[in-house]
């Protein structure tokens, strides 16, 4: 499938679907507290989702049985939401979400403390997050892709952590994987040049010790091979003839 280059029409849906999923994050961010449960969080997510009148484009994706993807600590990512799981103080927990406005997707992923965290978790969080920014940075009009992966990478080696290289990043539209793959560890080639229009999901998966995973026996959760803890920070980004446009972030938010 060829990358897309969307029409303003269809930016224009797409950033009221980024911006409504930006508004659940917001707001299940908020929610977060020790005794939940992963369903709960699940629960309140898809009623959050379906209350702006769009369909959460997680539930039963190639199977998958719930809204919202919740994964714990060394969880990395495409957590299973169970009432058996309860949030303790000191955990941390990563959501990815996502929903259809008007046929077009939006997803993004963040991951939250609950309550108290150790100073090493918080790091690690950050420095996550901060991955994204410094990729984004070269999301630019007539720059190569892997200009992207290749800043997510020196960031985060830079404080010894590995970032997930069996998991990557991806187009989005009117699917929610689209074309192309974009990877967030070193790539010694340049991939697409970059143009205004495309729409990309940029995810850095970012584990404290090694970057090695595995999928446990249900088919869909990645937990780190070593146990380490695991921080995701994802969102839909708009190339422009400029800078690049966040969509499912809100003003003043992160």
């Amino acid at each position: 499938m060829a990358v897309t280059v969307k029409s303003k029409r269809e930016i224009t849906l797409m950033r009221e679907a980024g911006r409504i999923l930006a508004e659940v994050h917001s707001r299940l961010g908020k929610a977060i507290e020790p005794g939940m449960s992963t369903l709960d969080i699940d629960t309140l997510g898809e009623a959050m989702i379906r209350s702006y009148g769009c369909v959460p484009n997680f539930l039963n994706y190639n199977d998958y049985p719930a809204s919202i993807c919740v994964s714990v600590n060394d969880e990395v990512v495409h957590g299973i939401p169970s009432a058996k799981r309860i949030l303790k103080e000191g955990d941390i927990v990563s959501l990815d979400a996502g929903l259809i406005y008007e046929g077009y997707h939006s997803d993004a992923a963040r991951t939250y403390p609950v309550g108290r965290i150790s100073k090493a978790a918080a790091e690690l969080i950050r420095v996550t997050r901060q991955s994204f920014f410094e990729g984004i940075r070269y999301a630019l009009a007539g720059n190569y892709l892997y200009s992207i992966s290749n800043a997510i990478d020196s960031c985060c080696r830079g404080y010894g952590y590995g970032v997930v290289r069996d998991l990557v990043g991806h187009g989005i539209g009117t699917s929610l994987h689209e074309e192309p793959q974009i990877p967030n560890f070193r790539q010694w080639r340049r991939g697409i040049r970059l143009r205004p229009g495309m729409t990309l999901a940029i995810e850095p998966m970012v584990n404290m010790g090694s970057y090695k995973v595995e999928w446990l026996e249900d088919g869909w959760t990645v937990v780190t091979c070593d146990g380490s803890l695991s921080a995701h920070y994802e969102n839909t980004v708009l190339i422009t003839d400029g800078k690049p446009e966040i969509l499912t972030l809100l003003p003043g938010r992160a």
